[in-house]
């Protein structure tokens, strides 16, 4: 019996226009009716997650910046599991053997080494990459934008960022260039005390090799009383796998979802664009009805 949904937010509870459809917050508050705990599970750190969902009235629990903190249904921090600086910095000084753009990610800011200028160009490269309908001439002047410049931080060097004493949760690299993003990831992987994974082709995700989606789940869930098997996960992408790939309940991967992910769940859902979170979540209502019947 399914006592717990966990669900990924990009690709997966959200649609392509990165909103929650009605469609799929009515099915959520179904499984909620029906005794089920509902959980995020998402890459973006929380004030990002709550942006997304504002308006969505949802009573869950959320496990954010992939893994690195999670927040029970009072939206208290429950759990931390940040990078040591030393960690922070040995990544960071990699990355910089590449001319790619980085973003270190915390519990509210997302800092950005640099001066204005350049920061300023990479928040409308990365809008450019990852939201490719945005028209490239009106993206300074659009919500995302400003969003994004909202809850961003300029700083010299790391060093600011240790004087100013935030916990680090990720840190999150962009760039067109996947060769390049490849040969960074194979140099990284071979450092022990961290995690990568990817949330699209065009990124990469580094966070404490503690701070991943599914072992994070499984120690949270286990803490409230539940067991693996009263599970079920729903995600897209390759930061997703750390939980399709484990031996919960039910996994799901979404139609739109990575190759990899689709392998490696036991389940396949309907797309994001077509709801694929609320049919999964029906299915699943239905089938535990007929078990009790």
């Amino acid at each position: 019996m399914i006592k717990v949904i966990a669900s990924d937010m990009d690709g997966t509870l959200l649609g392509n226009d990165h909103q929650a459809a009605p469609e799929t917050l009515a099915a959520i508050r179904e499984a909620c009716d029906a005794g089920i705990r509902f959980m995020i599970n998402t890459g973006r750190n929380f004030p990002s997650a709550m942006e997304e969902l504002k308006g969505a009235d949802l009573v869950c629990d959320y496990i954010v910046s992939s893994g690195a903190e999670v927040r029970n249904p009072q939206k208290e921090v429950v759990m931390t599991l940040p990078m040591s600086m030393e960690l922070c910095r040995a990544v960071y000084e990699e990355s910089r053997n590449f001319p790619i753009a980085a973003v270190v990610c915390t519990d509210g800011y997302d800092y950005r080494v640099g001066d204005p200028a350049e920061v300023e160009e990479s928040m409308l490269r990365e809008l450019q990459i990852f939201y490719t309908d945005l028209d490239p001439d009106e993206a300074q002047q659009s919500v995302l934008y400003q969003q994004m410049k909202q809850r961003t931080k300029v700083v010299s060097d790391l060093e600011d960022m240790e004087k100013a004493g935030v916990p680090i949760y990720k840190l999150f690299f962009f760039s067109e260039d996947t060769g390049m993003l490849g040969e960074l990831k194979n140099r990284l992987e071979k450092n022990p005390d961290i995690a990568v994974a990817s949330s699209f082709p065009t990124n990469l995700e580094i966070t404490d090799v503690r701070a991943q989606k599914g072992p994070v789940l499984k120690e949270y869930i286990e803490s409230l009383g539940y067991t693996m098997d009263e599970v079920m996960v729903l995600g897209d992408s390759l930061n997703d796998l750390s939980m399709i790939s484990m031996d919960f309940g039910a996994t799901v991967a979404m139609e739109n979802g990575d190759p990899e992910v689709k392998q490696a769940a036991k389940y396949i859902t309907k797309s994001n664009a077509e709801f694929g979170v609320a049919y999964a979540i029906r299915e699943l209502l239905k089938h535990q009805r007929q078990q009790t019947e």
